[in-house]
């Protein structure tokens, strides 16, 4: 598994956190940092999978 992935999936869930406790707490601006952080995070997941796919296919 390629470190991207493993760091989209923590910035994934760090954005998750920020947001749901923006959202209880009515601070917007730690909800938008939270849902900055998620999308920041799922794009990074995602080029970490795309890499580990391009190592697979090198394998071959």
């Amino acid at each position: 598994m390629d470190k991207d992935r493993i760091a989209g999936s923590a910035k994934e869930t760090k954005g998750a956190v920020k947001e749901a406790i923006g959202k209880a707490t009515g601070d917007s601006k730690l909800r938008t940092d939270g849902a900055a952080d998620k999308a920041e995070g799922k794009v990074q997941n995602a080029i970490g999978g795309v890499k580990d796919a391009m190592r697979e296919a090198l394998k071959k």
